[in-house]
């Protein structure tokens, strides 16, 4: 197996898409809030390590139920990618991700490893059990925060963005499963999505994500309508109008990709206005 193939196996595991969202996303507070450019990098890469362990751990502690079920799309079910390489990486991304966090301050350093904690406990077996959510709506919570912990003078992200952030890592779970669910019905996985059902658990991510755009754009301009600026209030009606109308689809029990798709975006808008309010995000 030459070094070229392992890249891409681990590459192709480490579900890119996300890895890469979730590093940008942190990037992006971390700009927004005026963070120094050395600290930016920093916290990107750390982030960026750190999603690289959780995607190949996932996919390490699956290949089996993946090998079951026929995913040909994961490198190591389909044998591009022993698992014992999967956990050596995925073990090395980890510590890495913790070492370069350090740097920036132990407050960083806590939040992160809380949240990789988080995520490798879901991959462990969380996904299967009815708190299925609860990794998520700790670890996302606790995401607005790396951009103010890792400041100089570091403190706790503002309450509206926990809220915010726990909002959007419930639209992430409920709806990121929704593809998989008959899958992960066969391989013994029942998560809270599972037990749901696709159209109850879109209505429901569809509903986080409108909480948690109601709270960014009230939250950032403390509670004070008047105070809000034109920018925000354009998100808001966004993610509100994608969010109504992916709530009004699964409400008319409709389901399919378009629903998927609805529900990502609006949790992706979520997201961007985030970054838009993250001047505030210290409080």
């Amino acid at each position: 197996m030459t070094i070229l193939t392992v890249t891409r196996g681990l590459w192709g595991s480490s579900h890119p898409g996300p890895t890469v969202v979730v590093t940008v996303l942190a990037a992006a507070l971390a700009v927004s809030t005026g963070l120094a450019g050395e600290r930016i990098a920093l916290l990107a890469a750390a982030v960026f390590l750190g999603q690289l362990s959780v995607g190949i751990s996932n996919d390490a502690f699956d290949a089996e139920r993946d090998r079951a079920v026929g995913r040909t799309d994961k490198p190591i079910a389909r044998g591009d990618l022993s698992v014992r390489a999967g956990w050596t990486a995925a073990i090395g991304c980890l510590v890495l991700a913790l070492l370069l966090s350090a740097p920036l301050g132990l407050g960083l350093l806590g939040a992160h490893a809380v949240f990789l904690a988080a995520s490798w406990a879901y991959n462990a077996g969380l996904k299967a059990t009815v708190f299925s959510l609860a990794p998520f709506l700790l670890a996302f919570g606790l995401f607005p925060s790396f951009a103010t912990l890792a400041a100089p003078d570091a403190t706790f992200a503002a309450g509206w963005a926990w809220f915010a952030g726990a909002a959007l890592g419930a639209a992430i779970h409920l709806t990121n499963v929704l593809p998989d669910l008959d899958d992960d019905a066969r391989t013994g996985i029942t998560g809270l999505p599972h037990r749901l059902g696709a159209r109850p658990s879109a209505a429901l991510a569809a509903a986080a994500v409108l909480a948690g755009g109601t709270a960014v754009t009230a939250g950032a301009a403390e509670w004070q309508l008047q105070q809000i600026p034109v920018i925000s209030w354009v998100f808001f009606v966004l993610v509100s109008a994608v969010a109504l109308l992916a709530l009004g689809m699964a409400l008319r029990a409709r389901s399919g990709r378009v629903l998927f798709r609805l529900v990502m975006l609006a949790a992706l808008l979520l997201a961007a206005q985030l970054v838009v309010a993250g001047g505030s995000l210290a409080g």
